[in-house]
């Protein structure tokens, strides 16, 4: 994928992820807008806008590196596992959905329901196998488990600073962007890739095409 590829899919992203983020604002920080906006307070109004665009923003960019981190890992663990390599990130998501409930729920010293952290590591869960097998569908099946993989591994470790505040509020304007970001990028790198393909081959045709019509003259 060419340099301008590249450029598009990091700006759509940060646009889709910046979006997300705001979006998501409006409904942790519901008393906050209302306040500004009765009475009504343009400069304050404004500055809340930007802060949790800004938000967005930057948790978008953290899922970016996550994103061409998980390439990377993902390249080399094909090299170093070989065929083991889809049995290693099973069990690597196993792990990690185990940690998503264990370390929350102890670190909260018994205060919160384990319930609550059980299904919020269902919930990443089943929102992931629904991506991978989206992804899985439009290319093959072999990419259901790495799709899931970056869905659930890399996303948690993406929002452990979340995961480490008190409150969901913060948690809930992290985790958003970072869904929506890592999707967008997982299902949207295969469509760049085949329109780059098919523009490459089109030369190629013509030129056969050319070589079908004189020899026939």
């Amino acid at each position: 994928m060419n340099s301008r590829k590249v450029v598009t899919l990091f700006t759509r992203t940060l646009l889709i992820g910046g979006l997300a983020g705001l979006i998501t604002s409006f409904f942790v920080k519901t008393d906050q807008y209302l306040a500004y906006l009765n009475p009504f307070n343009l400069k304050e109004l404004v500055g809340v806008l930007l802060f949790s665009l800004g938000l967005g923003l930057v948790f978008t960019v953290v899922s970016q590196t996550g994103f061409f981190a998980y390439l990377f890992i993902h390249r080399f663990g094909l090299g170093l596992f070989r065929s083991f390599w889809p049995t290693v990130q099973v069990l690597l998501i196993l792990f990690v959905l185990f940690d998503l409930v264990y370390f929350p729920y102890t670190a909260s010293d018994g205060d919160g329901s384990l319930l609550r952290y059980v299904l919020v590591a269902a919930g990443l869960l089943i929102y992931g196998v629904i991506v991978s097998y989206i992804k899985a569908k439009e290319t093959n099946s072999s990419a259901f488990i790495p799709a899931l993989f970056l869905m659930v591994v890399m996303t948690t470790i993406e929002w452990v600073p979340g995961l480490r505040t008190s409150g969901t509020d913060y948690a809930l304007l992290m985790i958003v962007p970072l869904l929506v970001s890592n999707t967008y990028q997982l299902l949207a790198l295969h469509r760049l890739i085949k329109q780059e393909d098919g523009r490459s081959k089109k030369p190629a045709v013509a030129l056969n095409n050319k070589k079908q019509a004189s020899s026939k003259t």
